[in-house]
């Protein structure tokens, strides 16, 4: 994958992994437009980083992403790689915890809903430019789910099975269909308390850049190769070692 001359769209790009990556593709003189809900975090990332493009979107409302990839098509003709990054998770008890349904919604509109949506609208654009390609961020907990995230990890594994069939269906065309797997990542969406095993946004930045850079399909960052291959010959075992961890 050629890494530079791009236009880019970058959901959920003005914090964590997403504002690190921002910052690498300008640097690699690629035109990054990013989304996200708050017009402060926004503001914040054009400040740090000038000549991006940000757009304010609430990417769980259907009227939203509507409007998101009819301002990307009207505005960015030359558009053509599709970054789904935005996320959000709750650490909940699903017997205990309060407004669980609509938890499970939001999980549900902005993690899952919101990667398909976006693909399926901006789909036409992408096959009338060059070098296109669509890319997925999940997690390396479709593997070993970790109990205290009662959605995130099932939005997640259902975005793996989205893109690996995406990947199928467009296979006779010149889209790349990309899925970056992440381990824990110390960023924001911690609250501040991230796991002991968290990398850095750099160094997960750093392996996302030079698995496109090879062509692989699927990148596995971090431990998540290694919890890949533990979770089919011990699947017991990853699960409860994935849910000890401090």
């Amino acid at each position: 994958m050629i890494l530079t001359s791009n236009t880019i769209l970058i959901t959920g790009g003005s914090s964590g992994i997403g504002l690190e990556l921002t910052g690498r593709l300008l640097d690699l003189r690629n035109k990054v437009i990013i989304c996200g809900r708050s017009s402060e975090k926004l503001e914040n990332a054009k400040q740090i980083f000038p000549g991006i493009h940000t757009i304010q979107c609430d990417l769980s409302l259907p009227d939203e992403r509507i409007d998101l990839a009819s301002r990307i098509t009207r505005d960015f003709p030359d558009f053509n790689i599709l970054v789904n990054n935005a996320a959000v998770v709750h650490r909940d008890s699903f017997l205990n915890g309060h407004q669980i349904p609509e938890k499970s919604r939001l999980e549900v509109e902005t993690n899952l809903m919101a990667p398909i949506v976006l693909t399926k609208l901006l789909l036409q654009l992408l096959m009338q430019n060059n070098r296109s390609a669509i890319i997925n961020f999940t997690t390396g907990l479709i593997y070993a789910p970790r109990a205290i995230y009662p959605f995130y990890n099932a939005t997640k594994a259902a975005l793996h099975s989205f893109t690996r069939v995406i990947r199928e269906q467009l296979r006779d065309t010149d889209i790349d269909v990309i899925e970056v797997q992440f381990p824990a990542v110390n960023t924001p969406w911690h609250d501040g308390v991230p796991p002991k095993i968290a990398i850095s946004t750099e160094k997960a930045v750093n392996e996302m850049l030079k698995g496109l850079e090879k062509g692989k399909p699927e990148i596995h960052v971090g431990g998540v190769k290694k919890l890949r291959t533990l979770s089919r010959i011990a699947p017991e075992l990853a699960f409860r070692k994935i849910n000890s961890l401090d």
